[in-house]
């Protein structure tokens, strides 16, 4: 006859275990996907990213998302295939240490990397951005490995196509897509976005505020915080 420890054990073996590959397995298909087309140096992205995605991942919302950044934007592509970035070649530089970090590293640690980095850009410092490795913590090496070795080019070059064939095409960065639907000027309203799309079963905290609407962004508002193609 078998104790009562092992009846214990058959009981979470073949009750619990699968009931909990079950419900996490519902969770990862609730996840709301959020995706921001970008540029290193338009200055409303780097507000965008330091001041308001980060929410992301200082609340509960990061629960629910499954965040995704493309470092391309309005860069375009010259007819002997170099790279025209809309604020120079700096831009083209940080675009693709960031595409980088992005392949090397989680979304938790890449991000700190790139919100370092468009930090220093909001205070006019971007040449320093090697400057965010030691703050970070993080190695240069891997990203140096990447830049170096012509994985970032092809890393971009993949952005560079997978942003022009956006359906709606982009008219400007930060271009943040929900669920595949662009929130258009209306993008610093995110979250809102996010809480309206999860259907999943316990809301997060950063879901039950009153303040959250969508369309905030009215007709009169002639002045949108973006970088235009």
């Amino acid at each position: 006859m078998a104790s009562h420890n092992q009846i214990s054990r058959i009981i979470i073996t073949f009750v619990l275990i699968p009931l909990l590959t079950f419900q996490c397995h519902v969770c990862s298909q609730d996840k709301v996907n959020l995706s921001l087309y970008y540029e290193s140096l338009c200055p409303y992205c780097a507000d965008f990213i330091v001041n308001q995605l980060v929410k992301v991942l200082q609340t509960d919302l990061g629960s629910i998302v499954n965040l995704r950044l493309v470092p391309w934007g309005n860069t375009q592509i010259a007819p002997n295939t170099s790279w025209i970035c809309q604020h120079g070649t700096d831009e083209c530089q940080l675009n693709t240490v960031e595409a980088c970090a992005i392949k090397v590293w989680s979304n938790l640690t890449h991000f700190k990397l790139i919100s370092c980095i468009e930090q220093l850009h909001l205070q006019n410092k971007h040449s320093s951005w090697q400057s965010c490795f030691g703050s970070t913590g993080l190695s240069l090496n891997p990203i140096e490995n990447c830049y170096n070795n012509g994985l970032g080019y092809q890393l971009e070059t993949a952005y560079a196509d997978e942003t022009t064939k956006l359906k709606p095409a982009h008219r400007f960065v930060p271009w943040v897509l929900v669920n595949n639907q662009p929130l258009q000027e209306d993008y610093q309203n995110f979250i809102a976005y996010v809480c309206k799309a999860y259907k999943g079963r316990t809301k997060p905290q950063a879901c039950k505020t009153k303040s959250l609407k969508i369309n905030k962004i009215s007709a009169q508002d002639t002045n949108p915080r973006v970088c235009f193609r």
